[in-house]
């Protein structure tokens, strides 16, 4: 994809529903609301996923991002969170046994409810956004940049473009992608959601985000691991000592890797923590755990063909509603 002409591109984390917060972030970044949509006058803006879900504003975040993209002022890639929100609301071939593509077990429920909840008077307008999901791209590749939510396995995306050039996939893939070991279901799994390695029987994580885990994040930008230290990207920590633990040799197979000499890259997804740093020279990982009162993070990149920590920008997230940023001048309600 080339570029219009630009100066440069702001790229946006997990907004994960904290519209407000988004609001304010865009003004910082020098966007300013016109007409219902944020613009700048020589720049735009990438949302890298997971616009919904766990927020308090997760409708405004979606009329932002929605708008802007509209209006030919930013774009977005898909998140697992908005593929859960499609899997969640559409019904099941018969041949899987069950109603839903994605099973409303306590888990997934808990998971949607505030989305739910917040557009549950708005019926029309969820449906509208839904709609809107499925026109959204699994990745985006610029002349001199990509981005995908979680991982570039650039095996997968050439197999993917095979099929869907533009990377933007259709309800006959998420049929497709609900059956484990197909070629859609491991394309949809490594991009939205990164690799991951089992834990051991019997070994737990208990995540900050309240959920029991039974497997680790894996990052990609390792050239030769060799333990399981060497490839988690996590804010929760391996138990019992387990970094240590050598990687199986069928483990290493299914990593991916994405070399130092590649364009650089920009993700979302892994929950990261603290001051924004770059995790590899080329990667920049912008999901700070915003909605966790963390950070809502962008990188501002002016096709520098180096990346730099000092181009980070963020607004944090506080615990006091009463504290929490409210968006100037837009009335999306």
């Amino acid at each position: 994809m080339r570029h219009a002409r630009v100066e440069g591109y702001d790229l946006i984390g997990d907004v994960h529903g904290c519209g407000a917060t988004l609001a304010v972030l865009l003004e910082r970044l020098g966007y300013h609301q016109r007409d219902g949509v944020y613009r700048h006058p020589r720049r735009k803006a990438i949302f890298v996923g997971d616009l919904i879900d766990r927020g308090p504003r997760i409708r405004l975040a979606v009329r932002i991002a929605r708008r802007m993209v509209e209006d030919g002022q930013a774009h977005v890639v898909l998140g697992n969170h908005e593929i859960n929100a499609l899997t969640y609301t559409l019904k099941a071939p018969p041949e899987l046994g069950r109603e839903w593509l994605r099973p409303h077990t306590p888990r997934h429920n808990r998971i949607i409810k505030e989305t739910l909840e917040q557009y549950h008077d708005h019926p029309q307008e969820w449906d509208d956004t839904l709609a809107w999901f499925r026109d959204i791209p699994l990745f985006l590749e610029f002349d001199d940049f990509r981005v995908v939510h979680a991982c570039w396995d650039q095996t997968l995306i050439t197999q993917l473009r095979r099929q869907y050039p533009d990377g933007r996939i259709d309800t006959d893939f998420l049929y497709r992608a609900s059956t484990p070991g197909s070629d859609e279901f491991r394309i949809l799994e490594r991009l939205t959601r990164g690799g991951s390695i089992s834990l051991p029987e019997g070994v737990v994580i208990h995540s900050g985000d309240g959920f029991t885990r039974r497997s680790f994040r894996t990052h990609f930008w390792a050239r030769c691991p060799s333990t399981w230290g060497d490839v988690v990207f996590q804010p929760d920590n391996l138990p019992n000592g387990l970094e240590r633990q050598p990687l199986s040799d069928r483990e290493r197979a299914k990593l991916s890797y994405y070399a130092p000499d590649e364009r650089p890259l920009f993700i979302g997804h892994y929950w990261c923590e603290g001051v924004p740093a770059l995790p590899a020279p080329n990667i920049a990982c912008l999901d700070y755990s915003a909605v966790k009162y963390g950070r809502l993070v962008a990188y501002r990149y002016s096709f520098e063909p180096q990346l730099d920590a000092d181009r980070f920008v963020w607004v944090p997230v506080p615990r006091d509603a009463a504290a929490r940023p409210e968006p100037r001048e837009i009335d999306f309600d």
